[in-house]
């Protein structure tokens, strides 16, 4: 049982720089997820950790010992691999055997550790099944209960949700919280594309960008505070309307301009020098509210409709260059395409960037 230190990790293919200048502390029993955009890095950091890729400069620790050189099977580390990695003429229970028969360990403890994996798992009816008699979600199980075997101290996972569909996900997703809660003490750390996945797993998220790391914190954190533009839009789906704005006023409270002529107060205190300059202001899909009082957010004229059941998504143009402005409202709402509607949000879930997409603390 471990914890995980990186400092100042650097990665590099011959010119090409990948990971730039990596800090990050993990603690003893913490699930951390890394997101981000493809090609972020996210990926070669979780192999680099692993020992499947060499560390270009800076020091990596695991349980306060210094692992830069240390082989893959010296770590104690147990990496769960997107496309399962089973060896399909072996069985579910000689699958998960395999590493520990490789390290020579005693037939009872293999025995042991094998049915104690599976009955975590629910795996054990199928022990004696080929790969090919499971379905996708199964042999993920068994690519974990292979990893809950070898014992180790951290625990990798890569995308390993990302080849089953919608319905295998969830399920999947549930057996590895429940697996999180039954080993307390063991470190985790994932991979995936998945908002939901991030959210509802992590005890703190890592978000990457272009080898950096913008921001970490716990899911919430990230959600109601983001640190920067980026995060902002990143975490969260749909993701965080950003509508041009200008500062007009200064104070306790900020005074903007949005595009279209509305101004709005929002929480944040700027100082005076920043009257007059350009900014970004946010406001999350959610978070809107229809409105037909004169007291409203903005106005605009509706694009697309998404009646989706439990929610419906309303497309809104003529306030950014970039895409529409989205408006999630709970349950079934009726709009017609092309009707103008105002919108309204509270003061305390607006949010304020800077010219550099930095953002105004409240």
């Amino acid at each position: 049982m471990a914890g995980l230190v990186l400092k100042d990790v650097r990665k590099a293919y011959g010119q090409v720089k990948v990971l730039h200048g990596i800090d990050l502390t993990i603690a003893q029993g913490e699930f951390i997820v890394f997101v981000g955009p493809s090609g972020c890095g996210k990926s070669t950091l979780l192999r680099m950790i692993a020992g499947l890729e060499e560390i270009t400069s800076g020091d990596m620790l695991i349980d306060g010992q210094k692992v830069n050189e240390v082989p893959p099977s010296k770590r104690g580390i147990a990496m769960v691999f997107q496309s399962y990695a089973l060896y399909p003429h072996m069985t579910v229970y000689d699958n998960m055997a395999f590493g520990m028969r490789i390290a020579k360990e005693s037939s009872k403890e293999i025995d042991r550790r094998v049915r104690a994996a599976a009955e975590i798992l629910q795996l054990t009816q199928y022990l004696e099944r080929l790969p090919k008699a499971l379905s996708g979600g199964q042999r993920q199980r068994v690519a974990i209960g292979r990893a809950i075997c070898r014992d180790p101290k951290v625990f990798l996972f890569d995308e390993p949700l990302s080849n089953l569909d919608a319905a295998l996900r969830v399920a999947t997703r549930i057996e590895i919280a429940k697996l999180n809660e039954s080993m307390p003490d063991t470190t985790m750390i994932y991979v995936t594309h998945d908002q939901v996945e991030a959210m509802t797993l992590a005890d703190r998220i890592v978000v990457l960008s272009a080898g950096r790391i913008e921001q970490v914190g716990a899911p919430l954190e990230l959600y109601e505070r983001p640190k920067n533009l980026f995060v902002a839009k990143f975490i969260g789906s749909p993701a965080m309307n950003i509508i041009p704005a200008t500062i007009r006023e200064t104070g306790e409270k900020t005074g903007i301009e949005l595009r279209g002529g509305t101004t709005v107060s929002v929480p944040v205190a700027t100082a005076s020098s920043e009257k007059g300059k350009a900014a970004s202001f946010g406001i999350r899909p959610e978070d809107l509210t229809v409105t037909t009082g004169d007291a409203y957010l903005f106005e605009g004229k509706v694009a697309i409709v998404e009646a989706l059941g439990e929610v419906t998504l309303l497309y809104i143009d003529g306030l950014s260059d970039e895409e529409p402005i989205i408006a999630k409202i709970p349950g079934i709402f009726k709009a017609e395409k092309g009707s103008v509607l105002r919108f309204t949000a509270t003061e305390d879930k607006m949010h304020l960037f800077d010219a550099d997409g930095q953002t105004y603390r409240r």
